[in-house]
């Protein structure tokens, strides 16, 4: 079993907060996060799987049931099937804090985005803490493993198959089961055809600017509902959209987002690319390569911490900006070539944003220093300095 990072931060939340939520799509591992995390607790957990007929009728009358599990931690799994248990989570989570218990009443797992759940959530405002569990890190694995994780993506069973085409299986039943299956549950009912087929587009175009009306098209639908398509796979956190850096300089900003497959395996899957050798042979290898260093990074970044990508009408670019406050403004150029050098955009970018730090993430496995106070360093040693610096 591939330990967690998020483990030890959920641990400490769990510490400071009556509930906890782990957010992420399905199958990335959140119920196997939070059995290790159950296994040393005491007393045991009461463990509640909110899609299984028989756990659900427990719930009947949540209240009373709750009330018989006191100074237990509850894990309720797919908490996205029961909105409604929000509401007495809070008269809940009061009456154990009267009676002294102020943290780890409840540990919670759903499939689907803060912002999905919020509309059920905000009467726990102050009284829970949010933490998503993103699929496998470069940071968790062995070094020896970034292209079977870069190929596979970050989902546990996908990663860990026996074989690439094992991998590839197990993911095209996953982008099937969800599209019959999960989608319905989750959102509007909406075309499994034609969600497959925005899905695919997306992986096709991998990093790039959305182009809604042209994704429309594509589709045979408004504008309007392609953006309610992509904002369900947003919701689903099986899509990132990435903004554009906004600051005030007097230049020609793009505004248009940049939209990826935030599982790399998934957009290889999308794509029927089986092996390495695939994937290198494809025009998405630098896209693909690129969303798979967002993703890591993107994955240890602190509340605070916000992400962006920068780019001028005059072609200066900057892959992804990182600030933290005033006092950082770190510019990450992303390049699969193992003799990387920083474009002419991006040096023209980091003096447009005034950047405090310069890097260039790369595939191999030694830091150098470039021209224009460039550090070229690779992606799991970025990881590593990012988090120490941005704390």
């Amino acid at each position: 079993m591939i330990k967690r990072h998020t483990e030890t931060e959920l641990l400490r939340l769990l510490e400071q907060f009556p509930a906890v939520a782990i957010l992420g799509p399905r199958q990335i591992g959140k119920t196997t996060l939070a059995q290790e995390i159950a296994a040393g607790t005491t007393p045991p957990p009461v463990y509640l799987d909110l899609e299984n007929p028989i756990d659900l009728a427990k719930l009947d009358d949540p209240g009373r049931y709750f009330q018989t599990h006191t100074e237990r931690l509850i894990i309720l799994d797919e908490i996205q099937r029961t909105p409604g248990l929000f509401q007495v989570l809070r008269g809940v989570i009061d009456h154990r804090r009267r009676a002294g218990q102020h943290t780890g009443q409840f540990l919670i797992l759903g499939s689907a985005s803060r912002d999905l759940l919020k509309q059920s959530s905000e009467s726990l405002a102050g009284r829970i803490a949010y933490k998503e569990l993103t699929g496998l890190a470069v940071s968790e694995i062995t070094s020896n493993d970034q292209e079977a994780l870069w190929l596979r993506g970050g989902f546990p069973d996908s990663f860990l198959a026996r074989d690439d085409r094992a991998s590839m299986s197990w993911r095209m039943n996953f982008i099937s089961t969800y599209l019959e299956r999960d989608v319905p549950q989750l959102g509007p009912r909406i075309p499994a055809a034609a969600l497959r087929r925005l899905w695919t587009m997306l992986a096709h175009s991998q990093g790039g600017q959305v182009n809604v009306a042209k994704l429309a098209g594509g589709l045979d639908v408004s504008v309007h509902t392609a953006k309610r398509y992509i904002a369900l796979l947003e919701e689903l956190l099986l899509v990132r959209t990435l903004r554009p850096w906004a600051g005030n300089v007097k230049k020609r900003l793009v505004k248009a987002p940049k939209v990826y497959i935030r599982d790399s395996g998934i957009a290889h899957a999308l794509l029927h690319l089986t092996t390495l050798d695939d994937v290198l042979g494809h025009p998405v290898v630098g896209a693909s390569w690129e969303g798979f260093v967002v993703e890591n990074i993107l994955s240890i970044m602190p509340e605070g911490a916000t992400a962006w990508f920068y780019r001028t009408s005059a072609g200066a670019e900057i892959d992804l900006v990182i600030e933290q406050g005033a006092r950082r403004r770190i510019a990450i150029e992303i390049k699969r070539s193992l003799a990387p050098s920083a474009s002419k955009g991006f040096h023209l970018g980091c003096e447009d944003i005034n950047a405090t730090h310069r890097v260039i993430v790369y595939p191999g496995v030694e830091q150098y220093p470039a021209s224009n106070h460039v550090i070229v360093m690779p992606l799991v040693q970025t990881m590593t300095e990012l988090r120490e610096m941005l704390g």
